[in-house]
């Protein structure tokens, strides 16, 4: 018995499946043990290191909050800037004009191949030799040009992407009423395309949060991520410290996730989507150049 994308197990295939996963969940469960007793012999489980989080505040208003705010500012704002931008630069890129079309694509790609640190670090060094932006302020902004350069051009590629997932029959459709290029594009293509983008765009705003972390580390932004050297250097809690910073982390994207997938369901009740959907693991083929 088959179903269209794949074969129905039968018996030893599903008992074999039943031996992978015990073996797997038992080499978990000695691997987590191992880690919880080494990090016992080192004495990063004892409740020193832990109840400052819970009975100091000022290790939230002095350290963490003030660090997730400026995380949050420096994502915000790179988000804002690189989904327009990256919208234009991928409707751009569908343009039938060589002249857009050629010179566009080539910002697209030279973006997307430089790594999103090493915009940053450029950025940075930009703003030292050629601008009178305030030392205090540099790192923000050289995260944030780094962010947007890459993440608008990865945008750009999952914009395409999109448009070109949908139906021909939706151009031609157009067409056969008199649209033009930019009526189809602003009022058929982009409209439907923007459910079957959106997995695809949540991701990348994903990692455009998680990604303000390489400015605390390189550049001085007291993002969330840099506070653990200070609250270490204050309570001796390394370990314990990264655990909380990444717990926030995971809080604040789940909440970005789940509010994307709540956005999503009201986006498809309202149109009538043609269920197409660029999903979330062809976002790295289109930073890489694999995507169609």
């Amino acid at each position: 018995m088959s179903s269209v994308l794949y074969d129905v197990q039968g018996p030893r295939a599903k008992a074999r499946n039943w031996i992978y996963a015990g073996v797997f969940l038992v080499l978990f469960g000695l691997a987590a043990w191992w880690i919880l007793s080494v990090m016992a012999d080192k004495h990063q489980l004892d409740g020193d290191k832990w109840t400052p989080f819970v009975t100091d505040s000022r290790i939230w208003t002095t350290f963490l909050i003030p660090g997730l705010l400026k995380t949050l500012q420096a994502g915000a704002i790179a988000m804002v800037i690189a989904l327009p931008l990256g919208a234009l630069l991928g409707i751009g890129r569908l343009s039938d004009h060589a002249w857009v079309r050629g010179p566009i694509g080539t910002f697209v790609e030279f973006f997307r191949a430089i790594p999103v640190l090493m915009l940053m670090l450029f950025s940075s060094a930009f703003f030292v030799q050629f601008t009178t932006v305030p030392s205090e302020s540099r790192p923000l902004y050289a995260v944030i040009a780094g962010l947007v350069l890459y993440n608008a051009s990865v945008i750009a590629e999952i914009v395409r992407a999109g448009v070109l997932s949908l139906p021909r029959g939706q151009t031609d459709a157009a067409k056969a009423i008199g649209m033009r290029k930019g009526q189809t594009m602003a009022y058929v293509l982009i409209p439907q395309a923007v459910t079957a983008m959106l997995p695809a765009l949540v991701s990348q705003l994903v990692v455009i949060l998680k990604d303000t972390a390489l400015g605390g580390s390189l550049l001085g932004l007291t993002e969330l991520l840099s506070m653990n050297r200070q609250i270490s250097a204050n309570y001796s809690n390394t370990i314990a410290s990264l655990v909380v910073i990444a717990l926030i982390y995971i809080a604040v994207n789940f909440a970005l996730t789940s509010f994307a997938s709540w956005l999503e369901g009201r986006l498809r009740k309202s149109t009538k989507s043609t269920g197409a959907v660029v999903g979330v693991a062809e976002v790295s083929d289109m930073a890489t150049g694999r995507a169609v």
